[in-house]
């Protein structure tokens, strides 16, 4: 069974639906954690794919991705410009005191 940092229903369960009123972010945010737990690696989805699994509209996941990136909690790259992203679920909680990336 996958396990979740406390951070995560501490912290930024609050931050995410509370204080950003952005209850979808959290959504994809929790969703890509599991599955990256569970993959061992990055994730390579396209946004229609990311919506079915998580329920949410493609437009919804577009959003929910492009703020989760703009927190620093998501990173993303590309193969080539039309190539399916692949993204990294950033632990920014995890960083030593000191450290930037």
């Amino acid at each position: 069974m996958a396990e979740i940092d406390d951070y995560i229903l501490d912290v930024l369960l609050r931050d995410l639906v509370g204080h950003d009123r952005r209850p979808v972010s959290f959504l994809v945010f929790l969703w890509l954690f599991f599955e990256q737990q569970r993959s061992g690696d990055s994730v390579q989805i396209s946004y229609v794919d990311l919506a079915e699994n998580v329920g949410i509209s493609k437009s919804s996941a577009q959003g929910a991705i492009k703020w989760l990136i703009s927190r620093q909690l998501l990173s993303t790259s590309k193969n080539s410009a039309t190539a399916i992203p692949c993204y990294t679920v950033n632990r920014i909680w995890r960083r030593r005191p000191g450290t930037k990336k």
